[in-house]
Formats: C-alpha cells, sequence, structure tokens
C-alpha cells in the first residue's frame, strides 16, 4: 500500500505508473460479521452499540470485472446506512449478499462471510476491467453508490427502477470503507478538484439523495418561493436539503434538536428556525397514540415564520415519530417526500389530511446515475458545499457510528483510509480560497 500512496501523493506519477504498480494480496477494510448478527438480540435499537460489532479486518483483494474498477480510497464517510447495517437492523445485511451471489458466477464474489461496508469514497483508480473506457488507471475519483445491472428495460427511463438495483456497500459487498474498494465503473465520477480527500468523500451518498428527493422531478420538484419544512436541517442529509432549498430560491423551515443546530442551519443562511426540543413537541401521547393537538401547534408555529404560509413540501426521513406531524402540516396540494425511517418503519398519519387536502406522498431512494452526475456537479461548481464537522481514522469507525447512532454529530463525519492526514489532495487552491469559509462552516459552529 506504501507505493500506491507514494504515486498518489507524488502527483507526478502518469496513469502508465499507476497501471504497473503491483496490487497488495490483501487490505484493511472496515467490516460485519456473519457469525455476529444475533450478538444483539434482545436489546433496543438505542442500546446497539456499533463499537461492537464494527472490526477492522485485513482481507484479500478482490476479483476484477468487466465493467468494474479497483480505487484506491484514499477517504470514506459514515452514512446511516453503515449504522443500519452495523447494527443488523432491519435485518441482517448478508441476506443481500447472499441474494446478490445468486444472480451470477460474477457476483457470487459479494457472498462472503463478512460485510466490507461503507457507500461513499474519494480516491485513485488503481485498475479497470474489460470494457472500462472512460476511466483510467490514477483518475482521481469520487463514487455514487448506485449498483445496477441494466439488462430489464424498466432501468433505462431511471436507472433507479432497475429490478437489480442495489446500494454499494449496503446491499453489496466491498464498499468504500476500506483501503481498497471494487465499484462498477459507472459509479465514478470526477472528483471536485478544490476539496481534499476527506471533503470529497462526505457528499456522495447524501447530497445525490437529497438533490432527487427536493430537486428532480422524480422527487418534489421544488421550485423558487416553495416553503420546505426540513426535518434534521442540520444532519448529514437535512444539510444538503438546505442547501437545495436556500440555492433554489425556496425558503427552508429548518427542524433541529439544539441551539448548536440552529446556529449551523442560520450560518449556511436559513433564517426559518424551530428548535423543536427547546418547543417542546410531544407528537405521540404514548406508543401507540399520536397528539394531534401537538400537530396543529406545529402548525400555528411553521405559519408564524412564514407569514401565514403552510408548507408546500416536506423533507421527510425520520419516520413514524414524525410522519403524522408532517402530512398534516403540508398545505392542501402540497407533497410529503420520503427517503428513509431513522425513528421507525411503520409510519402512521390521518388519511383524511391526505386524501381531502389532494396531498402526494412521494417516495425517494438515492438517485439514478444522471442526479448524480447532477449533484456533484454542483459541488464541483461551488454550488453546494460539504458539511464536514469531524474526521476520524479508519481504526476509529465504530466510534464514527455510534456517534451517528446516537445523532452527536453534525452534518457528515469523514473517514480517513489511505489519506494519512487531513487536508491533502486539493488540487484547485484557487476556488477553494473562494469558498473556504463554506467548506468549513461545520466544523467552525
Amino acid at each position: 500500500m506504501k507505493e500506491i500512496l507514494d504515486a498518489i501523493q507524488s502527483q507526478t506519477a502518469t496513469s502508465a505508473d499507476f497501471s504497473a504498480l503491483p496490487l497488495p494480496e490483501s487490505y484493511r477494510a472496515v467490516t460485519v460479521h456473519k457469525d455476529e448478527t444475533e450478538m444483539f438480540a434482545g436489546l433496543t435499537t438505542h442500546d446497539k452499540d456499533p463499537r461492537k460489532s464494527i472490526h477492522l479486518d485485513d482481507v484479500p483483494v478482490p476479483e476484477l470485472g468487466p465493467g468494474e474498477a479497483l480505487v484506491a480510497v484514499m477517504a470514506s464517510s459514515v452514512n446511516y446506512n453503515s449504522v443500519w447495517t452495523s447494527i443488523f437492523e432491519p435485518m441482517a445485511t448478508f441476506g443481500f449478499l447472499e441474494r446478490y451471489g445468486r444472480l451470477s458466477e460474477l457476483t457470487r464474489r459479494h457472498d462472503l462471510p463478512y460485510h466490507i461496508i461503507g457507500s461513499d469514497l474519494a480516491g485513485v483508480v488503481l485498475r479497470t476491467g474489460p470494457g472500462v473506457n472512460a476511466w483510467h488507471p490514477g483518475d482521481e475519483v469520487v463514487a455514487h453508490c448506485l449498483s445496477v445491472e441494466l439488462e430489464s428495460s424498466d432501468g433505462h427511463n431511471d436507472t433507479m427502477l432497475d429490478p437489480e438495483q442495489r446500494i454499494w456497500g449496503f446491499e453489496t459487498n466491498f464498499g468504500g470503507l476500506a483501503e481498497i474498494a471494487l465499484v462498477k465503473s459507472n459509479q465514478l465520477m470526477p472528483k471536485p478538484g478544490h476539496l481534499s480527500w476527506e471533503e470529497a468523500a462526505a457528499p456522495g451518498l447524501v447530497n445525490s439523495t437529497a438533490y432527487r428527493q427536493l430537486v428532480s422531478r422524480n422527487g418534489a420538484g421544488m421550485k423558487q418561493g416553495d416553503n420546505v419544512l426540513i426535518w434534521g436541517a442540520s444532519g448529514g442529509l437535512g444539510s444538503y436539503a438546505t442547501q437545495f432549498a436556500l440555492a433554489g430560491g425556496a425558503n427552508p423551515i429548518c427542524v433541529v434538536s439544539s441551539p448548536q443546530k440552529a446556529d449551523i442551519c442560520r450560518a449556511m443562511g436559513a433564517e426559518a428556525i424551530i428548535d423543536r426540543n427547546a418547543e417542546d413537541y410531544r407528537f405521540w401521547k404514548d406508543e401507540h397514540h399520536q397528539d394531534p393537538k401537538e400537530w396543529k401547534r406545529f402548525g400555528k408555529r411553521i405559519r408564524e415564520l412564514t407569514g401565514g404560509e403552510d408548507v408546500d413540501i416536506v423533507f421527510e426521513h425520520p419516520g413514524r415519530e414524525t410522519f403524522g406531524a408532517s402530512v398534516y402540516v403540508t398545505r392542501k396540494g402540497g407533497t410529503i417526500v420520503t427517503c428513509a425511517s431513522t425513528s421507525g418503519y411503520n409510519h402512521e398519519y390521518d388519511n383524511r389530511y391526505l386524501w381531502m387536502s389532494l396531498k402526494r406522498i412521494i417516495g425517494s431512494h438515492f438517485a439514478n446515475y444522471r442526479e448524480a452526475w447532477e449533484a456533484n456537479r454542483l459541488i464541483a461548481k461551488g454550488k453546494i458545499h460539504p458539511t464536514l464537522s469531524r474526521v476520524y481514522s479508519l481504526e476509529e469507525t465504530g466510534q464514527a457510528a455510534f456517534d451517528v447512532h446516537r445523532n452527536l454529530h453534525q452534518g457528515k463525519v469523514g473517514v480517513l483510509a489511505l489519506a494519512p492526514a487531513e487536508g491533502l489532495g486539493v488540487r484547485d487552491r484557487e476556488k477553494r480560497a473562494q469558498h473556504v469559509d463554506a467548506i468549513n462552516r461545520f466544523r467552525n459552529v
């Protein structure tokens, strides 16, 4: 690995130089183990500790197939899907790997007794398989996490509709929380030159998800002037939704859980902010009954912040805890768009407020190829910025996942893989100087 790192840091190594580098027999990777999937049996979700299930192992370099690339990972990041994987909820991911392994002789590689996790990376291409023409050894890249086969016509208008659509590093093996990753070459995108490795690795999954959910015609189709309610507006996903709303001329109503998180939203440029803990919203009376009076109090507070208007769009991802309130506060004809259920998958809402007011619920999951490219393009242009707050080493990934699980983080948390220190990999210092305050916003609050 030292030779690979030396070539990357030299900035003078050519594609031929990278092609000539010998691949190691093994590399370090963050894993969960198949024989430990019952280790948290009987514990509540809150009490399941990723630090106990996440391992750092030496694993063999996987075989490279057609249309694939091996990437030296300089940095990655932790998403909520890695938390789900580490606590084996809502199910262990080894079922995904087993099913994928049955698809073909080539995919059988993914069905292993360990799962290398992680759905983001920034790094350098080491090798490409047969049929790859757009990328070459030595190219600096980031990767989106959409893995598709595209053998069915269903996926050709929207690749997210491919019957074999999967999320790399969650429903496939050989993910990005490692020194080397295996990806399909069509997952690769150019690394933004004004960002460090860890900054470039941070936006991938959440930035593309927020783009489809909020901006794309496949999601809410946000327009100028829309009032957009954003749950967890300073978090890994919400921080990008807040930026998209502001950049697109909409009015974000940012829901946060602390004064510090409110300050971060103000630093991004948001003005309408609700601290749900300070205002003590309790949408559930008990485990089985919601409180419509709290929905109404919440809706009244929103109208105070918008000049009497209800929200056009709700950016939903908490799920069970908030969904009833989200449906209620949306304006007549408005849209609730949901991409996750971090507080529970069984949503409950009063359907009268949906059907009689002609509201829509839209399911949104990651992004298709084009949406991922558009989202990355906005990062590269400095229109949307990373929301990186803290960086961990590969050895500390369990702690990073624990912090995300317990909501102890702001924005995104990064993980250094091969990069020996933070701040490396910046190629365009002039552009960085133009945006450095925004890039460091989540570190400075």
